[in-house]
């Protein structure tokens, strides 16, 4: 990689890292917010999905807009926009302004975290994509793993004061952004990729998407959903859960979802560029499907909290290298059109991430087996259909 590919590429991390450390740095406050501004649940539930709605709406749209003007316009306008939502939230103390600050948000987020994969994409070659998708991937654990207990500490000087800190690191982010990375830089690299294309109008923007996609892209689009509906499914519920059947402590969950994170992080950052040299994208993805199958069942079945503890971390971990995996494999379906693929991408696992809760929280009051139980259903069928997948060859395709 070249100086200039490595130094934007330092970037799109950092302003990743940032702002998901933004995002989840105002988890801790929610619940007080909630008792301070007497907020019923449903409104909060409300904000919640607006902002779920805003990004799922946003994703595929914007996506196609930074293919036609191009990356960074997109970026820095979508970080100028998480300042606005953050700095509103913090001023304001009104349901209505909430809402609309959760709006900007969710198109805020639409706007920045698939451009940069599309961008990370753009810039770098198939040898060196893995790794780099791998490195943003961990960027955006690391923030969400980080942010709350930062945000915590905030909140004992003012309950506010975590929006503020979150506004202000998107200013950080937004003027790195504009000053430190190229404009046109995909265009600039565009032509290093070693990648060729099979599908006859597959350089233009305006063609049929599902021409470029083929069978192997329309699979890996319904894993996205898959992964993100299972991934939230699961954890949505998992204190719950664990606390109710396995009874767990706060001290117990808390040593999981940290040994999650340590683990997560490793193999992101050290494992995940490895592994899909060895094992291919398509049978990281098969594999980790498996796993987390058999780590959910585990759970069902397992008699100590050690070895809950065991099948959760198998599950947390298998989840957390499909994502990256379907993500580096969707970008070479189509060079030019990086920035729909990306937003349709982050519009699915939206969806997943809605329904996922949704579906585990009102299973859970039937049976506290039924959630999990459903989740491996669709983790066996989606086991099943990693084996439609193609592989793509050389830099091609993955249409046969």
């Amino acid at each position: 990689m070249s100086k200039t590919v490595k130094r934007a590429i330092f970037i799109l991390i950092l302003s990743e890292f940032l702002i998901c450390l933004g995002i989840s740095i105002v988890i801790p406050v929610m619940p007080f917010l909630r008792n301070e501004l007497h907020l019923s649940a449903f409104s909060m539930g409300v904000m919640n999905a607006l902002f779920a709605f805003a990004q799922f709406i946003a994703s595929p749209i914007i996506g196609k807009i930074s293919d036609r003007i191009g990356r960074k316009p997109i970026l820095v306008l979508g970080l100028f926009l998480f300042t606005v939502s953050e700095f509103l939230f913090a001023v304001t103390n009104q349901l209505a302004l909430f809402d609309v600050s959760r709006v900007i948000g969710g198109i805020s987020a639409a706007m920045v975290v698939p451009t940069e994969m599309a961008l990370a994409a753009d810039i770098t070659t198939k040898k060196d994509r893995a790794r780099v998708i791998g490195w943003l991937s961990a960027a955006f654990s690391g923030g969400l793993i980080l942010g709350p207990g930062i945000g915590g500490l905030l909140a004992n000087i003012d309950y506010k004061a975590p929006f503020w800190t979150a506004g202000v690191l998107g200013i950080v982010s937004m003027i790195a952004m504009y000053f430190m990375l190229p404009k046109g830089l995909e265009d600039q690299h565009l032509g290093e990729q070693d990648v060729t294309m099979d599908v006859e109008g597959a350089l233009h923007h305006d063609d049929d998407m599902l021409k470029v996609l083929g069978k192997s892209g329309i699979i890996l689009f319904v894993l996205i959903f898959v992964s993100s509906f299972g991934l939230q499914g699961f954890e949505s519920i998992y204190s719950l859960f664990v606390n109710q059947v396995y009874h767990f402590s706060l001290n117990n969950i808390a040593l999981v979802l940290t040994l999650n994170g340590v683990l997560s992080l490793f193999l992101q950052v050290a494992m995940f560029d490895w592994l899909v040299s060895k094992l291919t994208e398509k049978r990281l993805i098969r594999y980790c499907f498996l796993i987390s199958l058999i780590g959910t069942v585990w759970i069902l079945r397992a008699q100590t909290k050690v070895g809950v503890i065991l099948a959760t971390l198998l599950v947390f971990e298998a989840f957390d290298l499909i994502r990256p995996a379907i993500t580096t494999m969707l970008t070479k379906l189509s060079p030019r059109n990086q920035g729909f693929i990306n937003g349709l991408n982050m519009s699915l696992t939206s969806v997943g991430n809605v329904v996922g809760p949704l579906i585990s929280g009102y299973f859970l009051d039937l049976h506290p087996s039924y959630p999990y139980l459903i989740v491996a259903v669709f983790l066996a069928v989606s086991f099943a259909f990693t084996f439609m997948i193609s592989s793509p060859k050389g830099g091609d395709s993955l249409v046969k």
